[in-house]
């Protein structure tokens, strides 16, 4: 058996953690309030300023679902997935790059055409070298995830993943994510499509 021991949303410019207010951002642009977010975190990682809106997203998520557990000490870097999807797979970076084709093609923008770069993103922040896997779908499928989640935590190598929707187009943003692993945390539930369905609803 699995369980959900941590979980994170960000929506309509508000962070919330394990279903409690977190961060909430002032008047401004989703760039704005992805910097303000950030600052609040203070992780010391310059990079961030150079990734595109679904990998900042995607980073921050992740950045506060481990934030406190001692992560790499926990575990080596093969022992934890990552499995994610969204509705538009890169379309908010597709367009923002053809829109560099009208002066200068932006090489920064190019490398983050694929949606699967948000996990790569967070791999190279986490230490993390195991399964990975990016899903497009019409909708957040909590079944589909929650099976191959588990999926990936039945091989005898694996013992934690960090899964969900990161879906950003535009000014929306919907990200949810949650950390399985195969053992039950202090509020761990069940890892069930049920009961991802009602967590990912939250708010």
């Amino acid at each position: 058996m699995n369980f959900i021991n941590q979980y994170c949303h960000i929506r309509d410019r508000v962070v919330t953690h394990q279903g409690k207010e977190f961060f909430t951002g002032q008047p401004g642009t989703l760039d704005d309030f992805m910097e303000e977010v950030f600052k609040f975190l203070s992780p010391a990682y310059p990079k961030f300023y150079k990734m595109d809106r679904l990998s900042k997203l995607g980073f921050l998520a992740s950045e506060i679902i481990v934030k406190d557990l001692l992560f790499r000490s926990r575990y080596t870097p093969e022992q934890v997935a990552v499995v994610l999807s969204n509705a538009s797979a890169s379309l908010d970076t597709d367009l923002r790059y053809t829109e560099s084709l009208k002066t200068i093609p932006s090489p920064g923008l190019f490398v983050y055409t694929l949606p699967n770069i948000v996990a790569g993103e967070i791999c190279i922040r986490q230490g993390i070298r195991g399964e990975n896997a990016f899903f497009v779908t019409e909708k957040f499928e909590a079944k589909q995830m929650a099976d191959y989640v588990d999926l990936v935590l039945a091989s005898e190598k694996t013992r934690a993943c960090i899964a969900g929707w990161t879906e950003v187009l535009g000014d929306y943003h919907d990200i949810f994510l949650y950390l399985v692993e195969n053992m039950k945390g202090a509020n761990g539930l069940t890892h069930t499509a049920e009961q991802l369905q009602k967590i990912y609803l939250e708010l």
